[in-house]
C-alpha cells in the first residue's frame, strides 16, 4: 500500500508529534496534581528522561504511546504499509531502549512504572493507584533516598 499522504504532509504530521507534554502525560500529571502530589516532569538529570519523576522515592514514570513504543508489536508491525524499512527498525529500537532504560534505572535503585496511553486514557484511576502504591511503599518502608 502506498502512503496516502504526500511526503510534505507526512513530514508535517511527524513534526507535530510531541516528545513531551503529550495528552497522555497531561492526563496523568493532572490527576496526580489533583491528589496533591508534586513531581518533576521530563527530568533530563534522570537516565531516560522519565515523563514524571518522584525524586525522594526514586520513582520514574513513563507514559508510552502505543505506536512509538510497540504495543502488540507482533501484530501491529504488519500494519505498517509505507517506509517499513525505516519505521520497523525505529520502533524496535525504541522498544530496546525502553528495556535498557528500565534495567539501568532499576540497577540504580529506581522503581520504574510504564503505562500505555490507552490505559492512561481509559483507566486513569488505576494508573494513579499503582503510582500511589509505590509511593506509599517507599514512604512506609523508609526507602526514601534523599
Amino acid at each position: 500500500m502506498v502512503d496516502k499522504l504526500t511526503p510534505e504532509q507526512r513530514r508535517k504530521n511527524m513534526q507535530a508529534v510531541k516528545n513531551k507534554g503529550s495528552e497522555i502525560e497531561r492526563i496523568l500529571q493532572d490527576a496526580l496534581i489533583s491528589k496533591g502530589y508534586s513531581f518533576t516532569t521530563n527530568d533530563k538529570s534522570v537516565f531516560g528522561k522519565p515523563d514524571i519523576v518522584f525524586h525522594e522515592e526514586k520513582i520514574a514514570v513513563f507514559c508510552d504511546s502505543e505506536y512509538w513504543h510497540g504495543w502488540n508489536w507482533e501484530v501491529k508491525k504488519n500494519e505498517i504499509k509505507s517506509n517499513r524499512e525505516f519505521w520497523i527498525p525505529k520502533i524496535e529500537r525504541n522498544m530496546e531502549r525502553d528495556i535498557e532504560v528500565n534495567e539501568y534505572l532499576e540497577s540504580e535503585g529506581w522503581i520504574v512504572l510504564r503505562f500505555w496511553g490507552k490505559d492512561i486514557k481509559k483507566n486513569t484511576d488505576e494508573c494513579i493507584l499503582r503510582i500511589e502504591s509505590k509511593i506509599d511503599t517507599c514512604r512506609i518502608s523508609g526507602a526514601i533516598n534523599i
